[in-house]
Formats: structure tokens, sequence, C-alpha cells
């Protein structure tokens, strides 16, 4: 704030200019308040679909990508591909981490066995959490939210954890009524769809069946 002759008082505004201190509150309320950032954890590209395209309605939004847990390597090289290739097509700003941290992620669910996806929950939103801080968004959400097939109350659970962790708000949204149309929308776009979750142990549940009918523990 500073005097012109005349003694009138100036004082810059946000609009980038210096105005009369009397109109700078008039011009403050003309113009539109800062959208929200919020940095989305992206699991891979069909479960970014409908989630992305909610929460540009509303923030502005940029994707990352951070999945130790899917196994093999080629299973994650493909997730990672895919959801490159969606955000390239739709102008989404990605953040990829491409730390492939298996032993640590292997070490941990085995570790917590009856929790494991409680764990691999939490390894990977507290990631998700800690670059939104670093990159200066305001919050974090996860794509993780919008399928069925997810443990949707660990999931957010997971999200409030890291959110207290790091002081980075948790963007909660229920994304699953989205769910469908963007199974629909995947299969249109001709993306890779995997067929189980992405841990080594979901893959043994998706395909393993003893004889006797049950699925391995």
């Amino acid at each position: 704030m500073r005097k012109r002759p005349g003694g009138r008082i100036r004082e810059p505004c946000r609009c980038g200019k210096e105005i009369r201190k009397s109109t700078v509150k008039k011009c403050k309320e003309v113009l539109p308040a800062r959208k929200m950032k919020v940095l989305i954890h992206t699991c891979c590209g069909p479960c970014s679909i409908y989630p992305v395209e909610v929460l540009q309605k509303e923030v502005e939004v940029a994707g990352f990508f951070f999945n130790p847990n899917i196994h093999p390597f080629t299973e994650w090289r493909a997730r990672r591909e895919t959801m490159a290739r969606y955000a390239a097509d739709i102008g989404l700003e990605m953040i990829f981490d491409d730390g492939y941290l298996l032993e640590e992620f292997i070490r941990g669910a085995i570790s917590q066995e009856g929790d494991r996806c409680a764990f691999c929950y939490r390894m990977r939103l507290h990631r998700a959490a800690a670059a939104a801080r670093e990159n200066n968004f305001d919050a974090f959400s996860t794509t993780l939210l919008v399928s069925p097939h997810q443990k949707h109350g660990l999931v957010r659970e997971a999200g409030e954890a890291a959110a207290r962790e790091t002081g980075i708000e948790f963007l909660y949204r229920d994304f699953r009524p989205g769910y469908r149309e963007a199974v629909a929308r995947s299969r249109e776009l001709g993306m890779y769809r995997q067929k189980y979750c992405g841990c080594i142990f979901s893959e043994k549940e998706r395909y393993y069946r003893p004889r006797d009918g049950r699925v391995g523990s």
C-alpha cells in the first residue's frame, strides 16, 4: 500500500492492478475465486474415467500414479502406459512416481496378512498425500473410490489417516454410481482392462482353484 500525489491511498488488488483502497474490496468481489487444486491418485486408466470427469466440473485436477502393489512388472507397465495415454488424450496433467517398491509392499502385506488391503491403501494414499503437499495442491483423492470391488470403507479410512499425517485435505467422494458407465466407456475406448486388482495375492484369488473348489488362502 502506498500514497499517491493528492493524498489518495493506493493498494495492489488480486487482479494485478494498483487501485484506490476504497475500491479494492469491490474489485476482489468481481473476480472469481481460485479453484481448489486436487491431486487424484490413479490406480489405472479405466477407473480414472468417471472420477476425473466429475472432479473436473468442480476443481482443478491432476493425476498421480503410484502403485507398487501391482504384480508382475509387465502388468504394472501395461496399466501405467494405459493411464499415460488416456491422460494425454484428455489433457490431464500427470505425476508418475515410478518407484516400483514391490519388495517393500510384499514385506508389509505379509506382515499384516489379515489386513493387507488396508496396508496397500495406506501405502499408496500416504504417498499421494505427500506428493500433493510437495506440489502445492489443496487436497488429494483417489480413483479407488469408484470400484465396488474395492473395500470402500478401508479406502476412505486410509485417505483420512493420510490427511491427518500430512496436513493435506482428503477429498472424499463416492464415485461408485459411475462404475458401470466407466466400464462401458473404457471398452469403447479400447483401453487395457486388468482382470485382477493388482497384487500377487489378488492374482492368486482370481485364478487359483484347488480341486475341492475352494480359493487358496
